[in-house]
């Protein structure tokens, strides 16, 4: 796997890159990096690309308020900056409202979507009076370990959880409660139909954070989605049970017909 840098609009980003063929584009979380697809980067056939979205991990900040439609803005940059062809995209938790920003304002741009344990096309709302527990995470390691530990239920391996935390710590200060506010403001019940190609919603049972009528409201925003569970993980099914989410994905991707290439 490669470790890369490129300049979209200005700014540098990190992202990793693993094999060759058609494009799948990974969209990390909240507080998340490149790191959590670390172990699903293997897909045969495919070129698997994963970036630090800006205000996060290695990537430099984005100016402003953070915001899910500046973030879709700046993978639909980073996608004509890698000069990628119809990606197939899979977006995790915050990652999931970027892409749904995405495929609702340029559904051409997108082959596929794989949604993980996403927030739904009406948000995820954060009330404002948990904010200071937000701060709290930002300013204590300690804090944020435990947080964390809560989305990934079923991850057993502590040195590469601690490597989890570590780049959440890199977060820019702005985005965390930024990045709440903007998922509680993302509203984007009815605007989904218009990407009508395949969607594949990924929920794990154990989930703490999205329920799964949330999950299943995703699936019925788009005209050819379905879901499906998976019964041991939590909010991270990419880190809880690698094996098992890249079943899931292969055989996804694998029966994309030709139509949607």
């Amino acid at each position: 796997m490669e470790g890369n840098f490129v300049v979209v609009k200005g700014s540098r980003v990190s992202y990793v890159e693993h094999g060759a063929g058609q494009s799948l584009l990974y969209v990390h979380g909240n507080t998340g990096s490149s790191r959590w697809f670390e172990r699903v980067m293997e897909v045969p056939g495919f070129r698997t690309i994963a970036p630090d979205m800006p205000n996060f991990g290695r990537s430099e900040p984005l100016p402003g308020e953070p915001d899910m439609d500046r973030y879709a803005d700046f993978i639909i940059d980073f996608i004509e900056a890698l000069h990628l062809k119809n990606p197939i995209l899979v977006g995790h938790s915050l990652g999931g409202a970027v892409c749904i920003s995405l495929v609702a304002r340029r559904p051409a741009v997108v082959r596929a979507l794989v949604l993980v344990d996403s927030s739904s096309p009406s948000g995820l709302v954060t009330p404002e009076d948990r904010h200071p527990l937000i701060e709290t995470m930002r300013t204590n390691r300690d804090f944020l370990s435990q947080a964390l530990f809560a989305t990934v239920p079923a991850l057993k391996d502590r040195v590469f959880f601690d490597s989890l935390v570590d780049d959440a710590t890199h977060m820019a200060a702005p985005a965390w409660i930024g990045n709440a506010r903007a998922l509680s403001n993302f509203h984007y019940t009815g605007r989904c139909s218009v990407f009508t190609n395949p969607v594949l919603v990924l929920w794990g049972r154990k989930d703490a954070i999205i329920t799964e009528a949330m999950a299943r409201e995703t699936v019925e925003a788009f005209p050819h989605a379905r879901l499906e569970i998976m019964e041991t993980v939590g909010h991270s099914p990419m880190v809880e049970d690698p094996a098992g989410f890249l079943k899931i994905l292969s055989e996804f991707v694998s029966g994309l017909g030709k139509e949607h290439a």
